[in-house]
C-alpha cells in the first residue's frame, strides 16, 4: 500500500518546509504503509533535508527524458536521484492536457527514470466523454501499454501505476468504488500481460481523484486498489495523515 501526496504547483519554501514538518509529525512511523510526498522542484532539497529519516518518501512531480543538454527550464532523473528522490510522478492527466505530453513520451521518461532507479508513477486516466461514451476500458489500455512500452522491470517494486478518471481530479467528484474497482481489475490485467503475473500481480495500482479521509478507507479495501495518488488533501498534515491512517487500516 503506497499514499503518495502531489503538491502540484504550490507551497513557497518557507510553507513546504512547515508542512513537510507537519506531515512528519502526524504520521509518526508510517509503517506499514509506504507513504510519498511530491513537492515542486524548488522545494525538494529542503523537504528532504526534514524527511531524511523519517521513513517518508519523496518523490518529483515530472522529469525530462534526456540526461542532459539544452532544456531550459527541465530537469534529468540524475539530479531527482542526487536530490533524494525516491519516486517521480510521469503522465499526470495535468501534463498530458496542458503541456500536450504523449504516451510515447511518457514511455521514454519511464525508461530514464528507471535507469536512475527512480521509481516512476505513471498515471492513466479517460476524460468524461471517454467514459460516457463507454470508451474508457480502451482509452485506459491504450495509455497503459504505450506509457509502458519498451519499460523493463524486474520486480514490482519498480513500478506504479496511477488511475486518475481526469474527470475526478480536484472536482470534488469520486468515481465509485465499484467503478474504481472494475477500472483496477483491468488495468491489473493489462500489467500482468506485459510483465508476466509474478511481478504484474505484486505492482501498485493507485487510485486518485479527490480521495479524501472520508472516502479512502472505502477505496482503499477495494480489490486491486493499493494506495491513493492524493492531490488537495495532501497540503493538509491531518488530512493526509487520516489518510494514510484509512491506507493502514486495511493494509
Amino acid at each position: 500500500m503506497l499514499v503518495a501526496g502531489n503538491w502540484k504547483m504550490n507551497l513557497d519554501l518557507a510553507a513546504a518546509r512547515q508542512l513537510t514538518s507537519g506531515v512528519v509529525s502526524a504520521i509518526g512511523d508510517p509503517s506499514p504503509v509506504d507513504v510519498a510526498i511530491c513537492p515542486p522542484f524548488v522545494d525538494l532539497d529542503a523537504t528532504f533535508s526534514i524527511l531524511h529519516g523519517s521513513g517518508i518518501r519523496m518523490g518529483a512531480q515530472n522529469m525530462h527524458a534526456s540526461e542532459s543538454g539544452a532544456f531550459t527550464g527541465e530537469i534529468s532523473a540524475a539530479m531527482l536521484r542526487a536530490v533524494g528522490c525516491h519516486y517521480v510522478i510521469l503522465g499526470h492527466s495535468e501534463r498530458r492536457q496542458i503541456f500536450g505530453e504523449t504516451n510515447a513520451g511518457v514511455s521514454e521518461k519511464t525508461i530514464q527514470a528507471r535507469k536512475y532507479r527512480l521509481v516512476p508513477i505513471v498515471c492513466v486516466g479517460e476524460s468524461l466523454d471517454e467514459r460516457n461514451a463507454g470508451d474508457h476500458e480502451s482509452v485506459v489500455e491504450s495509455q497503459v501499454r504505450e506509457s509502458l512500452e519498451g519499460v523493463a522491470i524486474e520486480a514490482s517494486s519498480e513500478l506504479v501505476l496511477a488511475y486518475e478518471p481526469v474527470w475526478a481530479i480536484g472536482t470534488g467528484q469520486t468515481a465509485s468504488g465499484d467503478q474504481v474497482e472494475e477500472m483496477h481489475g483491468h488495468i491489473r490485467d493489462i500489467v500482468e500481460d506485459l510483465f508476466g503475473k509474478e511481478i504484474g500481480v505484486g505492482i501498485a495500482i493507485l487510485y486518485g481523484g479527490s480521495v479524501n479521509p472520508g472516502n479512502a478507507q472505502d477505496l482503499f479495501s477495494r480489490e486491486d486498489v493499493n494506495g491513493g495518488l492524493i492531490g488537495g488533501a495532501s497540503l493538509n498534515a491531518e488530512k493526509f495523515a487520516a489518510i494514510v491512517a484509512a491506507a493502514k487500516s486495511v493494509q
